[in-house]
């Protein structure tokens, strides 16, 4: 029932980003659109070159998110767990700011490759500086994080300070949109984020085992060093992806798990499709909120996840302790 609800909830919020914005386009001529019966015309123009490749993008990134949140706090098992935890939107800032004030770089398309590269690079770094010499833990990895992010944000600081014309153009990606994206985005995404998903999906049942704690994990044959190499390659494809796209969107990957914990449980093989279908429904629900709050500009998505997500998250804890992992 509650799963039949979100998918409904899923199709509306669609609709509604299909349908409003600066010009708010009613849903009749939306069909008329889809359908073929209306090829041409300003209407169609703004759907198929702007709303839809947004609305596709918003499913993409929603879905990644909320699936890449799941992954990282079951890996770290820690319920607080979220992007920035091992490295990954810091590294993409740093790929970002390397790219706008050494190379020139003034394009979403021209960012995003950089943005993937730091975000998987920076993770690769956090995994291998918590596994030297010793084996991989969570508690290591979550301060082998810490101390890239302290790293490479006075880097991020240091150039965007120096550089002033470098920062004007960073902050733009650094709020976290879906505005100005076309298809082209979409295409250069989608395929990091299905084999993230692949592999997510493989590894939920040996993840719900480590969950019992290593020595149980052991006894069932799960190996642990790979489940976790593997995690971290999902959790580089899914919110690398996701951050290059739009930049760094915060809450989403922190609330999603939460609420889908809250209605299904601790089970990841639940968990996880129900993290897509809560992701997508919270991003662009906050986004058809950015373009009606002020209309008719638009405030940026990121800050409407910020505002929304801070509050829902403090409500959710103090409704409830929060679900286990």
């Amino acid at each position: 029932m509650r799963v039949g609800l979100l998918g409904v909830g899923l199709v509306l919020v669609c609709l509604a980003s299909v349908a409003i914005g600066s010009r708010t386009i009613p849903l009749s001529t939306v069909w008329d659109v889809v359908s073929g019966a209306l090829p041409t015309g300003d209407e169609a123009t703004i759907i198929w070159d702007r709303r839809v490749p947004r609305t596709l993008l918003g499913l993409l990134v929603g879905v990644a998110l909320g699936v890449a949140g799941a992954l990282m706090q079951s890996l770290t098992r820690n319920p607080l767990a979220d992007p920035a935890l091992l490295g990954v939107d810091i590294g993409a800032s740093t790929a970002v700011v390397a790219a706008i004030a050494f190379f020139g770089i003034s394009t979403v398309g021209g960012y995003i490759w950089f943005a993937f590269f730091g975000a998987a690079a920076a993770s690769v770094l956090v995994y291998l500086l918590g596994s030297t010499g010793r084996a991989v833990t969570p508690e290591r990895m979550v301060l082998a994080g810490a101390a890239i992010t302290a790293t490479l944000g006075a880097f991020v600081a240091a150039t965007i300070v120096l550089d002033p014309a470098a920062f004007q153009q960073f902050r733009f990606w650094q709020i976290g949109s879906l505005e100005g994206r076309g298809m082209d985005v979409v295409s250069q995404i989608h395929w990091f984020i299905l084999a993230g998903l692949v592999i997510a999906a493989g590894l939920a049942g040996p993840l719900n085992a480590i969950a019992l704690g290593d020595e149980t994990g052991r006894a069932l044959g799960v190996n642990l060093t790979t489940v976790r190499v593997g995690s971290a390659a999902a959790i580089t494809l899914l919110c690398g992806a996701a951050t290059a796209a739009v930049g760094p969107i915060a809450f989403i990957g922190l609330t999603v798990p939460h609420m889908a914990r809250a209605l299904v449980g601790p089970d990841l093989r639940r968990v996880l499709p129900l993290c897509a279908l809560i992701g997508p429904v919270l991003l662009l629900g906050a986004d058809v909120v950015g373009r009606l709050i002020i209309s008719p500009r638009e405030m940026e998505v990121g800050i409407i996840t910020a505002f929304v997500g801070a509050p829902v998250f403090i409500a959710l804890c103090r409704r409830r302790k929060l679900a286990h992992l």
